[in-house]
């Protein structure tokens, strides 16, 4: 049936679609609104129609002894269900795609702050909101290939992550892209993610969903899906290296003179040998054994063991060897030492 259903575009009710999965959650809203229309028209009709067909016409009229009717009343209640429950898996399939990340995805980190988005990519590129020639403020786009998974690492930042204000701390946002029909929040100390493949090319609007104060209606962004070849050419054709790391990722070249100036070396191997702390081979994506039970290792987790070392101890390593680094690193390097770590297979 929901085949038959009007798909929504911008002429219509909705954003114009940008991905796939856009399509099916409009497919469900249609859905929605025609069978509670439905619904409304049989409740709503049903009782009109008997208050007309039923009124008592005269002072003498007396109301029928009615009994109960058993099969209308638990058909009543059962085919609703039998909706609800329809709606329900329909809907958890469709939100269970929308959270599964693809392995292949390409990824970019964004950070959130009063009141702007800045889009890091792995070559080390990052985009941010800046004048054109008019003095104009153009809003942070985000550069994404057509018919290529995209993951977005998101973090939420101070506006000067270097200085010592402590008014200027990390607020609560979120990332939303109407013509996707995603949207994900962006909590201060940890990583969210979210993931979308856009299907044609085009400019999308980004919004800040939620308030985060004064400047919150102007945190706009852009993202701008274009053919593989041209995202290539356009990613390569600013990217950051240095006759140092000319061969290798800026972000893991960072992260590997982190991992040698801040003592990891000391503890943590990348041969697998066990030493102080655990291996950082092969640990991005791996199951480890806790104190507080088993831990998936992700983004977040490495954060936390980076920041807040005692917050899970792994099965075999005695607590209080690592100092926490909390307050000595910014999001910035964080970032840069898990990306070394991901890339220790």
């Amino acid at each position: 049936m929901w085949w038959l259903l009007p798909t929504a575009s911008a002429s219509t009710f909705m954003p114009a679609q940008g991905t796939k999965i856009a399509a099916e959650v409009d497919t469900i809203y249609a859905f929605l609104l025609i069978s509670s229309l439905i619904s409304f028209v049989l409740l709503i009709g049903g009782m009109c129609y008997f208050v007309v067909k039923y009124k008592r016409k005269s002072a003498n009229d007396k109301t029928e002894y009615i009994t109960h009717n058993h099969t209308l009343e638990f058909l009543w209640s059962f085919i609703p269900f039998l909706i609800f429950m329809f709606v329900f898996a329909w809907g958890w399939m469709v939100y269970h795609d929308m959270r599964k990340m693809p392995e292949d995805a390409l990824e970019v980190h964004v950070f959130a702050k009063k009141w702007d988005w800045r889009f890091v990519y792995k070559n080390g590129k990052e985009v941010t909101a800046a004048l054109d020639e008019n003095m104009k403020l153009q809003p942070s786009t985000m550069v994404v290939p057509v018919g290529r998974p995209v993951k977005l690492i998101m973090a939420s930042e101070k506006v000067n992550p270097s200085g010592n204000d402590p008014t200027d701390r990390p607020v609560l946002h979120s990332f939303f892209i109407p013509s996707f029909r995603v949207k994900q929040d962006v909590v201060p100390g940890r990583y969210a993610a979210l993931w979308f493949e856009a299907d044609k090319a085009g400019l999308y609007n980004v919004f800040c969903a939620e308030y985060c104060g004064g400047g919150h209606s102007a945190m706009r962004g852009l993202i701008r899906a274009v053919a593989p070849a041209e995202f290539e050419a356009w990613l390569a054709g600013e990217a950051v290296s240095t006759e140092a790391v000319a061969q290798v990722n800026p972000l893991v070249a960072k992260g590997k003179t982190l991992y040698a100036a801040n003592a990891c070396i000391g503890c943590h191997s990348v041969d697998g040998s066990k030493m102080t702390g655990p291996s950082f081979k092969g640990l991005f994506g791996k199951t480890e054994q806790t104190d507080k039970g088993s831990v998936k290792v992700d983004e977040n987790y490495l954060r936390e063991s980076v920041l807040n070392p005692n917050a899970k101890i792994v099965a075999g390593y005695p607590p209080g060897q690592m100092p926490p680094y909390a307050g000595q690193l910014s999001e910035d390097d964080i970032l840069a030492l898990i990306e070394f770590i991901k890339t220790l297979k």
